[in-house]
């Protein structure tokens, strides 16, 4: 640290007893030499070579080899000598003989005239100076320099090399340049510490003297020390700023990455095992036991489900937290990866509700339908016992419990079928989420299970109001057993309220031919009860006849009675017999317009539909039906009754000939294609 008088560096080399070996004195040379600035070496040296506790020899070795060693710029070299010194002539001539050769003046002074050459203040209390210098602390103090100085530019090199890496445009050019995941080998915060400890002891040292002395810096701004410091610092900070912001970035893509990865599992699952679990359940059951069996394993479907929803929720506020602290550039992903789970989870559960409540709809459904079966079997079981009454007041109250019971089955059979409609209806709806799948067999099934269901007990119904209207009609003849020519003539005027009403009410013809088949099967046993009454007639006359043979009495009515009862039901067999042509004329109809239809828009099927054949016949068909309309039923006394109004039949009327009209138009839509081919 001390200067020469011509501000030159001073370098001294001690030498001892012990051998001194030249290549690490040359070594050691090499690394003082390099500390200083071109500026400083510039100025020049001056070296004193401490040989008091050396010989001549080696003195004369490292006096040489300073001319290998040392710059050119050496001016000065100070050897100290010994106070018993060695051979004066020998020693003077051997300098005086080297010197023009070493380029550089050597002179031999004791140490306590080296201040004659240079300043005492820069000389250290060795060779008599004031300089204060503590060698070990500079030795550890440069080791420290030197381990900063290493650590630092390794450091600054591999931060430089992650923050270039990290801000390559695409992700091929990042795999190509580094490891995203590659760690600095040191830590930074600690080579920052280890630097601002060496600055501020730099900075304490050149400011405050040792001691109270001069101040004293072993390595100030001319040995490069505190700015490389400075500057090595400045480095790594803006570095270190940069790399902050790489791991903030590579923390939040990592994150990211999680978050799409538990997306993605999550979504897998639920289009995965969690689909695949509900399209293997589509079955409603035939029983409430069933139904209440399908309702526990769709809970355990629901509850395996309830985990992947927790995991939906969880992840939900996490996309939620970074979308609210989010950069701009990771919004778009980060909304896609919300938008496209929320949507996976809210159709999967709109799946799970579909689900559970068309299984409570098939519950509530076979509930009914148990119901109304135990409703039929006591209602049969009444009609299936012989009625023994032993008076009419007996017979009335049985009649009445008869008639209450029917009318529960009927409520009955009315819920049953509005639950079967509307399960129906949800079965319908399956389709809509069936992720591509074919559920026609399966609903087919559950479609005809429901209205299997309900088509059996409405003929058990059925039966059993056939079964009541004869045990009424048997009733009726043991109340009124006393009083049959009234009862024959009531038999008349029924038959005669059943051919009003085939008059006036039964007149539409359907608006397509599944109704007109089901009024036509109405019809049939429409037709089945009017016989009953016509046979419940006459069964009453031949009960008045034996009645007054056995009472030994004539009957005052009954011979006017047949007659009238024969004629009412030859009017009600030819009106019956028009009734049932129309609606098979109207069924063929209808059939065939639908036929149509169907194959028109299905044109890949040509040689089973000949079109125009077909359109003909049709128009033929709807014709006749309109013609049939106009006709009056004609009985075998010549008179002539009309079925409805004429406003009824204008309307049964005006429908068939808009139908007749669609099926026209069709026609000729199929007669331009065949027009317009030879014209191209």
């Amino acid at each position: 640290g001390g200067k020469d008088r011509r501000s030159g560096l001073i370098l001294t080399i001690p030498l001892c007893l012990e051998q001194t070996s030249m290549d690490e004195l040359s070594v050691t040379l090499d690394y003082l030499l390099s500390i200083p600035s071109e500026k400083c070496k510039a100025r020049g040296f001056t070296v004193i070579v401490d040989g008091r506790k050396s010989q001549w020899n080696v003195v004369k070795t490292v006096v040489l080899m300073l001319q290998n060693v040392v710059p050119a710029e050496v001016s000065l070299v100070c050897v100290v000598k010994p106070d018993e010194f060695w051979d004066k002539k020998v020693t003077h001539f051997c300098f005086w003989k080297e010197k023009d050769r070493l380029g550089f003046e050597v002179i031999l002074v004791s140490a306590n005239k080296l201040t004659r050459y240079i300043e005492p203040c820069q000389l250290t209390e060795d060779f008599g100076g004031t300089l204060t210098y503590d060698h070990m602390d500079w030795l550890n103090k440069r080791l420290v320099f030197e381990k900063f100085t290493k650590e630092s530019t390794s450091l600054l090199d591999e931060l430089a090399l992650i923050n270039n890496g990290s801000e390559k445009g695409t992700q091929q050019e990042k795999e190509r340049s580094i490891d995203l995941n590659f760690l600095p080998s040191v830590d930074p915060e600690t080579v920052l510490q280890t630097g601002h400890e060496l600055l501020s002891e730099l900075q304490q040292r050149r400011f405050n003297g040792s001691d109270g002395g001069v101040s004293w810096s072993p390595m100030d701004d001319e040995l490069l020390a505190q700015p490389q410091v400075m500057k090595l610092l400045d480095s790594l900070r803006e570095q270190y700023t940069r790399y902050q912001e790489v791991c903030r970035q590579r923390s939040k893509r990592t994150q990211l990455e999680e978050i799409q990865q538990k997306v993605m599992q999550v979504v897998n699952w639920l289009e995965g095992p969690g689909s695949e679990q509900l399209r293997t359940q589509w079955g409603i059951g035939d029983s409430i036991r069933a139904s209440q069996a399908l309702q526990q394993k769709h809970e355990e479907i629901e509850s395996q489900h309830s985990e992947w929803f927790a995991v939906y929720v969880e992840l939900n506020q996490q996309i939620a937290a970074l979308l609210n602290a989010g950069d701009e550039e990771d919004l778009v992903e980060l909304k896609a990866l919300q938008q496209q789970l929320s949507d996976v989870c809210y159709r999967q559960a709109s799946q799970l509700e579909f689900r559970q409540n068309l299984l409570q709809a098939a519950l509530e459904f076979h509930s009914v339908a148990q119901d109304l079966s135990q409703q039929l079997d006591g209602l049969l079981g009444m009609l299936c016992v012989d009625v023994a009454p032993a008076d009419g007041a007996s017979i009335q109250q049985t009649l009445k419990l008869l008639e209450e019971k029917l009318k529960s089955v009927d409520v009955g059979l009315q819920g049953l079928r509005e639950k079967g409609q509307s399960l129906l209806d949800q079965i319908s709806n399956q389709a809509s989420w069936a992720y591509g799948k074919d559920v026609t067999i399966e609903n087919k099934e559950n479609v005809d299970h429901i209205q299997g269901v309900m088509e059996d007990m409405q003929l058990r119904k059925q039966r059993c109001e056939d079964m009541v209207d004869v045990r009424r009609l048997k009733m009726l003849q043991m109340v009124q057993l006393f009083k049959c020519e009234e009862d024959a003539a009531q038999a008349v005027e029924w038959l005669s309220e059943l051919l009003d009403a085939l008059l006036k009410t039964h007149i539409r013809l359907g608006d397509d031919a599944q109704e007109t088949k089901v009024l036509l099967e109405k019809h049939r046993k429409f037709v089945d009860v009017a016989q009953s009454t016509y046979d419940y007639g006459r069964q009453l006359l031949q009960a008045t006849v034996v009645l007054c043979q056995s009472l030994r009495c004539t009957s005052r009515s009954s011979g006017d009675t047949l007659p009238r009862l024969n004629r009412v039901w030859k009017q009600f067999t030819i009106t019956s017999e028009e009734r049932v042509h129309r609606l098979e004329t109207a069924v063929a109809f209808h059939s065939s317009a639908e036929k149509a239809s169907i194959l028109q828009e299905c044109p890949e099927q040509p040689e089973a539909f000949n079109e125009m054949e077909q359109f003909d016949e049709i128009e033929a068909v709807g014709k006749s039906l309109l013609d049939r309309l106009t006709v009056p039923v004609v009985y075998p006394d010549g008179s002539e009754q009309y079925f409805g109004s004429p406003s009824d039949m204008a309307s049964a009327a005006e429908h068939i000939r808009e139908k007749m009209k669609l099926v026209s138009l069709k026609k000729q839509q199929l007669r331009q294609p065949e027009a317009t081919t030879p014209e191209s």
